[in-house]
Order: C-alpha cells, then structure tokens, then sequence
C-alpha cells in the first residue's frame, strides 16, 4: 500500500518548544559506521561537484563524502586518502571491473571505510550479487547501495547486506530518467523517503530533489539518516567543471552521471548537463551556510541535536 504522493515543497515542519539558548549550542553530528561526521549531509557522487581535491578537504574538515567514480583509479585514491590518514570513501559498479577492484582490495591486504554501489536501478540481481561478493571478501567496509524507491527494494538490499540505503530515483535536477522512462521518484521524492522509511531498519541516505536548505530537515523528519546532495552543491569556485565567462555573466558546467556529457555515448542517455551560474563563495563557506541553517532547523525541533526530529510532525 503506497500513501499519498507530496514532495518536499508540499510540506512545512510544525515548530516545538525552543530549548535551547542560543542555535549555535545545536549538534548537527551523525554517526554513520564507526565514524562520526559534523553534518548529515553527502555531495552527490557526480563528476561535476566532487572530485579529489574537494574529498580531501571535506575529510579533513570532518564531514562525509563518496568519491566519484568515472575515470577513476579507485584503488589509488584509496591509498592516496590513507597516506594521509584520511577516511576512504570510494564508488563502484556492479560489473566485471568492480569485481576486479574488490579483489586488488583484498590482494594489498586493505579496504576502504566506505563503499557506494552507485547505479541507477539498484533493486536489481547484479547488485546482490555484488553486495555478496563484498561482504565476502572485504568484510570491513561500510556497504552503501542504491538506487531504489520502494519499501521492497530497501528491504532487500538490507537483506542482501548493505548497511545503507541510496533511495531516489530520478528526482535530481540533472537527471532525464523520469522523463525518459516514466519511472522514479521525481515530484514525490518525500513521500517516497517517509515510505522507505517505514520499512528501513539500516540507515537511508535521501537521493535528490533537494531545492532548499529547510528540505535536509524536512529529509530527516521524513525518516533519512544522511541527504545526498548535487545541484545545490554545485558552481562553487572550486566545484569541478569549467568555468564558463560570458557577457550574461559567470557559470560552471555540470553534468548527470548518465549523460552524453559524462559518458560520451550516444544511446540510453538518462542525464543532461548545462551551465549554472557560479556562485562566489567555496564550498565549505557553503557548508557553513547549511550548517547554521540545520543548527536552526533543530532549535525549532526543539532538541539539541539531529534526535529531535523523530519526533516533528509536518502538515
């Protein structure tokens, strides 16, 4: 039984008591795994908002993040992060050359804090079978899989053995699945959170469809742990992707993981790209931003900290 669809924007959080002196005292920390993170917030594993440089700077500023995985040397980031004694925190497929990365993994006696298996329809064969094969073989990792959005593919990829959930399919700014092929989450990915949530024993990382900074809160009241985040955090001064000057203005380019733009193909593209206005500030100035925009977020939860909103109710 499906509820009724509403997104984001259909919805407002119903404020409880303030507790709290000053916002600046609210915790917006998240344990995931064995490691503790200062926000619930994820970039979007795309070529076009996170590349090395970036991963380096959120780890050592102590937040989460998933390496892209396109023209990539998995292994050699991994070690790169290690050396200098940062978490790793590396994507995959569900093809051959995934299999022949878990297997170098475990030839150099190694293995990375995170592994996403990123791919666009993640209640699928291929993936239990790659979620065994890592489970198998590399024991120590942190599985992240996805996409779903249904209570039945979380179900089964928490069966399968990922410790979390990617949930959202086709809700992104830069993706064309849903128009494309009919199906995802686009325009309803809240509701489809609330009921994945439902059924959810492990962690859920919300996937796309963030337009605001109040829709992390509303992510968090809707039953996620962690939100992923891509066109919003992306044209930054040090995002990836060229900087574009022209007589309208200043733009960076950014690209869907299933483009032309990404892949070079011609055939099943499911993602655009196009130009976005750059934006004059780095990304951690923007992390700060969305910080104190949380921290807010709590105090009108009335908590402390990201507890307080198990118990918000929206309307």
């Amino acid at each position: 039984m499906y509820m009724k669809k509403f997104d984001y924007k259909d919805i407002n959080l119903v404020p409880k008591k303030c507790i709290v002196d000053s916002r600046s005292e609210c915790d917006t920390s998240l344990k995931l795994g064995n490691f503790t993170f200062k926000m619930p917030i994820v970039p979007s594993n795309m070529e076009s908002v996170i590349n090395e440089d970036l991963c380096i700077k959120l780890a050592e500023a102590g937040y989460f993040y998933i390496m892209h995985r396109f023209d990539n040397d998995m292994f050699e980031f991994h070690k790169m992060m290690k050396s200098k004694l940062l978490i790793s925190s590396i994507s995959m497929g569900v093809n051959e050359d995934a299999y022949q990365l878990v297997d170098k993994f475990v030839d150099n006696d190694t293995y990375p804090d995170f592994i996403t298996i990123d791919i666009a329809h993640g209640h699928s064969v291929k993936m239990k079978d790659m979620i065994k094969y890592i489970k198998a073989n590399l024991p120590g990792s942190f599985i992240i899989a996805g996409n779903v959005s249904t209570p039945e593919g979380v179900s089964d990829l928490e069966s399968w053995g990922a410790h979390a959930t990617k949930v959202g399919i086709a809700p992104g700014a830069f993706c064309s699945t849903a128009m494309n092929t009919g199906f995802g989450s686009r325009g309803c990915q809240a509701s489809v959170i609330k009921e994945c949530a439902t059924v959810a024993t492990k962690p859920i990382i919300a996937d796309g469809g963030i337009r605001e900074p109040g829709d992390i809160a509303k992510s968090l009241v809707l039953g996620a742990t962690c939100v992923m985040i891509g066109g919003m955090l992306g044209g930054f001064l040090d995002s990836p992707g060229e900087t574009i000057y022209t007589t309208e203005g200043s733009f960076k380019e950014m690209w869907g993981s299933a483009s032309n733009r990404q892949s070079g193909k011609t055939s099943r593209i499911e993602g655009i790209s196009k130009r976005v206005p750059l934006k004059n500030k780095t990304f951690l100035e923007e992390y700060k931003f969305l910080t104190e925009c949380l921290q807010s977020s709590i105090s009108y939860g009335g908590g402390k900290d990201l507890k307080c909103f198990l118990n918000v109710y929206y309307i």
